[in-house]
């Protein structure tokens, strides 16, 4: 069922049209000047990036995994894709502060692609604990991330020709939103993953992304005070910080 609902996305990625960079993505709400720090919300915002990666990775660094996990010999195996996952979220912050300090569809390239290893290397994470240790991190962990990247590079290779499209980008960032809470539910005895955590995950990056969406309307309720741009990126860092709790609560 897995595979059949992986093949499905696959083939309606294909058939679809190709979807090019909308130039208007980079007109944000957000263009304040502060401390000398370009459209300051969009930037600083993405700190929170920064703190939920060093805090994870420092949680789950050899030595203190042990206390997360089942066994000393288990955490070597099952903190590899969580390590992955807190560093791509720490290098979100970085590449998205980039980005924001001056948008271009060049510069997106770099807040997209931590993006992408994040979202894969939580799928791998979920995929060892439910499915199989080994497999989830020594076969789908490589492979997941690496065609992760690849639809980041897919995309800007295709912009810098002139007919970009984000088809790939798109099925690697909202397909595990389809595809986990289908593995959770046939795949019921999780070691490490509670269903409701990952549930939390997935509303909560939902309500990040319709933040985004109101950008201009969120700037404007709030008297210029914060953008919905600015609110989105620290909603997505809660909801990157919810499998650190997932994994604190459990132990």
């Amino acid at each position: 069922m897995l595979a059949a609902v992986g093949v499905l996305l696959a083939v309606a990625a294909a058939v679809a049209s190709p979807i090019a960079q909308d130039p208007a993505y980079h007109l944000f709400a957000d263009i304040r000047v502060i401390c000398g720090v370009p459209r300051f919300g969009d930037v600083a915002s993405n700190l929170a990036f920064v703190l939920v990666g060093v805090a994870g990775l420092w949680r789950v660094s050899a030595g203190r995994a042990d206390a997360l996990f089942d066994t000393p010999a288990n955490a070597r195996v099952d903190a590899v894709p969580y390590r992955v996952f807190f560093a791509a979220v720490a290098l979100i912050g970085l590449g998205s502060a980039y980005y924001h300090w001056a948008p271009s569809t060049e510069r997106l390239f770099w807040d997209r692609l931590p993006m992408t290893v994040a979202f894969m290397a939580f799928f791998a994470a979920i995929t060892a604990d439910r499915i199989d240790r080994r497999i989830g991190v020594i076969w789908v962990l490589p492979i997941a991330v690496v065609l992760g990247v690849a639809s980041v590079v897919y995309w800007i290779t295709t912009e810098r020709a002139g007919h970009g499209d984000l088809r790939p980008y798109i099925l690697i960032q909202f397909g595990p939103m389809l595809i986990l809470p289908l593995m959770c539910w046939l795949f019921r005895d999780g070691r490490l993953t509670d269903g409701r955590y990952l549930g939390a995950t997935i509303a909560v990056y939902g309500l990040a992304i319709l933040a985004a969406r109101f950008d201009y309307e969120i700037m404007t309720l709030t008297a210029g005070a914060i953008s919905g741009h600015s609110v989105k990126h620290l909603i997505a860092a809660i909801a990157c910080a919810i499998p650190l709790a997932m994994l604190s609560r459990r132990r």
